[in-house]
């Protein structure tokens, strides 16, 4: 028989030389060793589902290209950031925050980008345009080891990962027409206004109770659908969705059918036709005579 003290610690050894497997398997790639599957054909798709202005450039990145280092003039742009309420040309309010903090688009994740638009089409829902001092009231950016960005806030209970496996792989360049950063930097992190408490926050929402805010919040990924996108102007598609419901005040014109006019008799068209009908069958009556 074995020595026991040497089988336990054979013992021992075996569960931790197992734990170490699934860390390797498990490793997330790096986004400067991918290499996108966006084609000509995506892009196409793409605009079946969203808008995109006709003076919009948008590039298929080459077997050569990563997304940390776009061509120069262009930036990185994923396909889950639109499914995340981007929308071009983007808002003035996600421009102000990603130049103080000193990031691009890309560094942005599916869950950070929809808590950002959710957050900027909540406060142009209630009249009032979304701050950096608001957004560092509401929660904390925060950046990892290889430079994405994450959202961290007490009120904001939201678990919308990306559901697409290959996110990773499905980005392409468009064209650098805001000033925005281009490759990817290091986080500045947001400064914490004193002067702005859950009381002003309050009130510049609209908001009557601390409980309506965390309401508002809780279901923050309903603002970045296409009919919420249209209504505070980030999104000039209503598209198949219910959109013109929602604003109100944008009349959809009716679109009257220009073929087969049909001349009913009752109209003052129609009586002028009868009558001509009449007076040319009269003519020819008279015309042949006894």
């Amino acid at each position: 028989m074995g020595d026991p003290a040497s089988s336990k610690i054979s013992s021992e050894d075996r569960p931790a030389q197992r734990s170490e497997v699934p860390k390797r398997t498990q490793k997330a790639p790096k986004a400067d060793d991918v290499i996108s599957t966006v084609t000509e054909d995506s892009f196409i798709s793409f605009r079946k589902k969203i808008h995109f202005p006709n003076d919009l450039v948008m590039k298929v990145p080459a077997r050569t290209d990563r997304a940390c280092f776009p061509p120069p003039g262009y930036v990185t742009v994923y396909e889950f950031s639109l499914r995340a309420g981007l929308r071009f040309p983007p808002s003035s309010e996600l421009i102000d925050i990603l130049t103080i903090c000193g990031v691009c688009l890309s560094q942005f994740s599916y869950r950070e980008m929809s808590i950002v638009m959710g957050l900027i089409v909540l406060f142009r829902d209630r009249g009032v345009v979304l701050s950096s001092e608001c957004l560092s009231r509401m929660g904390r950016l925060f950046s990892d080891a290889q430079g994405r960005i994450s959202f961290r806030s007490k009120w904001l209970d939201i678990r919308n990962r990306d559901p697409s496996k290959g996110w990773v792989s499905n980005f392409f360049y468009v064209q650098n027409d805001w000033g925005l950063q281009e490759k990817w930097g290091k986080l500045k992190e947001l400064h914490v206004p004193l002067h702005i408490g859950v009381e002003d926050l309050l009130r510049i929402l609209k908001l009557p109770d601390l409980d309506a805010l965390h309401y508002e919040v809780r279901y923050l990924s309903r603002y970045v659908d296409e009919e919420y996108l249209f209504k505070v102007g980030l999104s000039t598609q209503a598209g198949r969705s219910y959109a013109q419901m929602l604003k109100k005040s944008a009349r959809v014109p009716e679109v009257v059918p220009q073929k087969n006019h049909s001349k009913r008799p009752g109209s003052e068209e129609g009586l002028q036709a009868s009558r001509k009908k009449r007076a040319d069958e009269v003519l020819t009556v008279v015309s042949k005579g006894p």
